[in-house]
């Protein structure tokens, strides 16, 4: 087994000012994910010229090449340090490269129409890419910043805030932005509205990038190709999180629906920013995570939230989409509790990076994470994929008045697909058995082998 990594300052109590610092990052990067995940299949449907089902196409392209270059990412930053850390350096760089690539996906170029296909995948997949690049790492630091559960449970908590409130800016501030530069024509100003929603979040990710600290610090030891895949393969209980993380498409489909909802059903696009208001706003019942963490396990709070989001949904369905006040009563409600199941699954793959020092001696932080990146990305891809199909089956016509069978059509899967969603997860978690009394014992089983390990190198 290899050396334990933690080290005296790992409990260090993490200041007010540094949790800004890394929610700040959260924001600044989930910007860019939030213009790419809500808003870039609408982009090439309506604006772009791209057919849902070659813009499907292109999003499960991007995504096959991801489930081979994120996990290699993983391990390359795993292997490598630098003056400013393990992870920093990436938070320092990446933020300039995000901007110009998310500005990239948006340009309404004129092209042929295989033309515009192949640039969109380009720039789609270069996307993915650079994301990786700067999610892996962020995600990471919520296990090197300390090792103090309390403390990484507040790291996870504002992480996650940080991450609702990126991407609840876009969906708030896209469409008015929109609409004040181009006089009235949304259309004609996309980019240059994505160009100002990150040149807000650059200044976001700089100050994540300055006020953080690395405090875990590592044996040094180099790790090899043979030990990512054997981190990965050892990590059962990372598979069963992650599964049930990828459950969330479902919801991802539904958000994916919520423009083309808002336009058709309840006569508006500029809704949107209701929604982004609700989006924002849903994040504030992640402060009381902490308090239920320490209370409840978190397998069985996860569980509770995701019964009650079917029984809500059950009810929405009936209720119908004829009161635009009771929609977005229903939609806050549902944002909120999907909202609050994804630090729990944070806090838990930051738990299963101990499981694998355990079984492997390697922590391989980055390899773990690049995990929870692919699988983020996996989900919106493939609810990108579906929600053009969806579109197709319903017999969606960009920009034309849509039919009774359509406008029902979306109503039903932005209401009850989601609900599957949550079905299944609720089958997922009941296999998790990595409880946080087997988490503390592995950590108590680290330190005393850190200590033997220390006695041994001074005699």
């Amino acid at each position: 087994m290899g050396v334990h990594s933690s080290m005296v300052q790992s409990n260090q109590k993490i200041s007010k000012k540094e949790l800004f610092s890394y929610f700040s990052y959260g924001v600044g990067q989930c910007i860019s994910f939030g213009l790419v995940g809500t808003f870039i299949l609408y982009f090439y449907t309506d604006i772009l010229g791209i057919s849902a089902i070659a813009a499907s196409t292109i999003f499960l392209i991007a995504r096959a090449w991801d489930a081979i270059i994120d996990p290699l990412i993983g391990g390359v930053m795993d292997t490598l340090n630098s003056k400013h850390g393990k992870f920093r350096p990436y938070m320092l760089y990446t933020p300039f490269v995000i901007i110009l690539v998310t500005v990239f996906c948006f340009l309404p170029l004129d092209l042929s129409p295989t033309g515009k296909i192949i640039y969109a995948g380009i720039t789609y997949i270069l996307w993915g890419m650079v994301y990786a690049v700067s999610d892996v790492p962020f995600w990471s630091m919520t296990s090197v910043m300390s090792q103090d559960k309390k403390e990484r449970s507040k790291l996870v908590t504002f992480a996650n805030l940080g991450i609702v409130v990126g991407m609840g800016i876009p969906t708030l501030l896209l469409n008015p932005i929109a609409e004040w530069v181009g006089k009235g024509n949304t259309e004609d100003s996309y980019t240059l509205t994505v160009i100002i929603l990150m040149l807000i979040s650059l200044p976001l990710m700089i100050i994540g990038f300055k006020n953080t600290k690395e405090r875990v610090k590592h044996s040094g030891e180099k790790i090899k190709l043979i030990d990512v895949f054997k981190v990965v393969k050892t990590n059962k209980h990372l598979f069963v999180i992650l599964a049930t993380f990828l459950c969330s498409t479902f919801m991802n489909i539904a958000t994916g629906l919520y423009v083309y909802f808002f336009k058709y059903n309840l006569g508006s696009a500029s809704l949107m920013s209701i929604f982004g208001v609700i989006s924002v706003f849903s994040g504030l019942g992640f402060l009381l995570l902490p308090f239920l963490i320490s209370k409840f396990k978190k397998k069985h709070i996860f569980m509770s939230v995701a019964l009650i989001d079917i029984l809500i949904r059950l009810v929405f369905f009936f209720v119908g989409y004829e009161n635009t006040m009771v929609v977005f009563i229903f939609l806050a409600i549902v944002t909120c509790l999907h909202s609050l199941t994804t630090p729990i699954i944070s806090a838990m793959i930051v738990d299963t990076i101990e499981y694998s020092e355990w079984r492997t001696g390697r922590r391989c932080e980055a390899i773990t994470f690049s995990g929870q990146t692919f699988t983020g990305k996996l989900s919106i891809a493939i609810a990108g994929g579906l929600t053009g199909v969806v579109l197709n089956a319903i017999g969606y016509l960009p920009g034309q008045a849509q039919s009774s069978q359509t406008l029902s059509g979306l109503f039903f899967c932005i209401v009850l697909i989601p609900a599957l969603g949550s079905v299944l997860r609720l089958v997922c978690m009941s296999f998790y058995t990595f409880t946080e009394d087997k988490h503390e014992a592995i950590v108590e089983e680290l330190n005393s082998r850190s200590m033997l390990k220390s006695k041994q190198q001074i005699l």
